[in-house]
């Protein structure tokens, strides 16, 4: 079986929580707080767009409708943010908070039209803003034009003072859910620092066993296989949960995060996923099926078939979002 994780062994380390206003926030809520959470704040049953939605308190309804001799299947987008101010200066990022460039900005909206007739229901992002623009300026595009809106339950204030009020509102929002499990992996006495300027310094060699190999981490900060277990941890008790139960999820996080992930779902060995390379702003899709993940690559874009041809069932939904549509 493919990365175990001893819950021995992980709670000693991490606390798989929802996480705080900023991403660190006290960790009160469990995977049931957290269903109990959106079945009060986002409970969507839409009587006019039966197929881009399921109720949130009802994890069991399907978001495309289909007769029952179609089997239920989910979708599963994965985003790398767009490029960010330290990207385009070449320097060691990790946890650090920084947005995204101009170009960045393009990348996430060119994201959003490859997607833009794949079904959302609910969007993870990290807790950092380059992977939270790269989400929402994707969503700009989405043909559902709902809103997604950042959840914040980290204290009662927090729910209070974000609450929504109008069930029509509700209808057309899309939850975010922030979480700082899905962050880059942290660099530790790197971050900040020029990537060529610090190769010079240590030794070319030196520095690419840092950011390529599993196991050995940079100076006081995290290796890959670190941030795996946070992040595929995360990934199986939040997110796997809201695949089963039939909801369409996006994932805009970061490289490194975004390849452990994948390492899970792909089932690569710690040697095949070291030579894994993401793109920023290319959203690769999965189909979620039978308890499998099944890879489709990158959609293409919107005016090309192999956007939304991946399947019977998603070929249906932009049918049926075009026809919905027309009715406004």
């Amino acid at each position: 079986q493919f990365l175990v994780f001893s819950p021995l062994t992980m709670s000693a380390t991490f606390k798989y929580q929802p996480t705080g206003l900023h991403g660190w926030g006290a960790p009160r809520s469990s995977s049931r707080n957290l269903a109990r959470f959106f079945s009060m704040r986002f409970a969507c049953n839409s009587r006019h767009h039966k197929i881009l939605h399921a109720s949130v308190s009802h994890p069991s309804s399907l978001s495309i409708s289909h007769d029952s001799s179609t089997e239920t299947e989910s979708t599963l987008i994965l985003i790398r943010h767009g490029e960010s101010l330290w990207n385009e200066k070449n320097l060691f990022t990790g946890c650090c908070d920084v947005p995204l460039t101009k170009r960045g900005v393009e990348e996430a909206i060119e994201a959003g039209k490859r997607i833009s007739y794949i079904p959302v229901d609910m969007i993870f992002t990290s807790a950092l803003i380059r992977a939270q623009m790269t989400a929402m300026l994707a969503m700009t595009q989405h043909h559902q034009e709902k809103v997604p809106i950042i959840i914040h339950n980290e204290s009662e204030r927090a729910t209070a003072w974000t609450q929504v009020y109008s069930e029509k509102t509700t209808k057309q929002s899309i939850p975010v859910i922030t979480a700082w499990q899905l962050n880059e992996r942290m660099y530790g006495e790197l971050q900040g620092l020029n990537k060529q300027e610090t190769a010079e310094r240590y030794g070319k060699e030196k520095v690419h066993e840092w950011r390529r190999s599993f196991d050995i981490p940079p100076p006081k900060g995290e290796s890959l296989e670190m941030c795996s277990q946070r992040a595929v941890a995360y990934f199986k008790d939040f997110i796997e949960p809201q695949l089963k139960s039939g909801k369409h999820v996006m994932v805009a996080a970061h490289g490194n995060s975004l390849r452990s992930i994948i390492m899970y779902l792909d089932r690569l060995t710690s040697q095949e996923v070291t030579s894994l390379e993401l793109s920023t702003g290319i959203p690769l899709l999965y189909i979620y099926k039978d308890g499998k993940f099944n890879s489709r690559g990158s959609p293409v874009g919107p005016t090309e078939a192999g956007v939304y041809a991946y399947t019977q069932n998603l070929a249906i939904y932009r049918q049926q979002l075009d026809e919905t549509s027309n009715c406004y």
